[in-house]
């Protein structure tokens, strides 16, 4: 069985890459109390954004989709689900909120892990919820051609129960032993998590979701703020490299932890940017509701969409978002491109 020590320094970690990362991620979370109480309303918003952003982006990774109004309707519990994508959708939903609201309170042992898939599938029942797998399963990637390559063979379902067990315990103990910074440990984590592959279905979201748990039981809770999935889901290509990179002779215990923990940083670093220019454009600008709509294209190459606004700025409504976008139409600052749904607009710099 795979063997897990996560006491033991290990050297390809502890570089400057990976150091300054985890550098600049510190200076973000001593700031980051400043941000929550500087403006509220504005972080009520967003965290309700985050949600909506994370409950769609974790299940479409996994292949599960709905229309954003339907997703937004399930997120906000304003409606049942109505099909199978919408059940999954629903149960992640249910599992978020459990750890926003309880993170210091749940355990990183086996049974919780069990606990919390189980109410993964709580609106769709299955005889393989909140169990570890009952056969051995394999990681498939599918070339040009649409042929079935053997990318990862995980844990057998055999060892698999001893095999999480076995990485809670390393986990932990590191922890309580406080000589390796938590950012290190939580990415090894989610690396092996995925690499046992624990269940029959659900180990993508569940490792997505054990992600923002073990960084608010740290102080990491930019997750709550800016979706941390939704950025996964932006650089899926790059989270499956990085995550076959550092899985090549892990059974042998001679894997490289680096491109993933590279990669995950690089991934929590960025929600940390961007929630700080959130909230920084408001407190410290110092601008309005439509100067902040203005503020975007002055900061943002490329194309922007009303709905890219909202998402960006989800305190301001949407007759605000329009009024200002037409303002600036008539001033000529903005162009408008595309119609119908791909309408966005772009800033005129002639």
């Amino acid at each position: 069985m795979r063997e897990f020590d996560y006491k033991k320094i290990d050297n390809d970690l502890f570089v400057p890459e990976i150091m300054n990362l985890i550098s600049k991620i510190h200076e973000y979370k001593g700031k980051q109390e400043l941000f929550i109480e500087a403006k509220p309303d504005i972080l009520n918003s967003m965290l309700e954004i985050a949600k909506i952003q994370s409950t769609g982006a974790s299940n479409r990774i996994e292949g599960i989709f709905t229309s954003d109004a339907r997703l937004s309707e399930l997120v906000s519990k304003k409606s049942e689900p109505l099909n199978r994508n919408e059940e999954e959708i629903a149960g992640y939903r249910e599992v978020l909120n459990t750890i926003h609201e309880n993170y210091e309170y749940i355990s990183v042992r086996s049974n919780v892990i069990l606990q919390l898939h189980r109410d993964l599938y709580s609106y769709h029942p299955s005889s393989n919820s909140g169990k570890y797998k009952n056969q051995d399963n394999i990681i498939e990637e599918v070339d040009t051609k649409g042929n079935h390559h053997i990318r990862f063979e995980p844990t057998s379902a055999f060892e698999t129960p001893a095999s999480i067990e076995a990485l809670c315990k390393t986990y932990n103990d590191a922890i309580k032993e406080d000589r390796i910074d938590p950012l290190i440990l939580i990415s090894k984590f989610i690396l092996d998590f995925l690499s046992i592959h624990p269940f029959n279905d659900g180990n993508g979201r569940m490792s997505r979701l054990l992600t923002l748990l073990l960084l608010y039981q740290h102080g990491y809770i930019v997750g709550k703020y800016i979706s941390i999935e939704m950025l996964i889901e932006n650089t899926k290509h790059s989270y499956y490299e990085m995550l076959k990179a550092s899985s090549n002779n892990w059974h042998q215990n001679k894997n490289s932890y680096y491109p993933f923990v590279k990669y995950y940083l690089s991934i929590i670093l960025k929600a940390y940017k961007e929630f700080a220019n959130r909230v920084e454009t408001v407190t410290l600008k110092g601008l309005n509701k439509s100067q902040r709509v203005k503020d975007l294209f002055d900061n943002k190459l490329g194309k922007i969409s009303k709905s890219d606004i909202q998402k960006f700025c989800p305190d301001i409504s949407v007759a605000t978002i329009e009024k200002s976008l037409s303002k600036l139409l008539k001033e000529k600052y903005i162009i408008k491109v595309g119609s119908g749904r791909a309408t966005s607009y772009v800033k005129n710099y002639d």
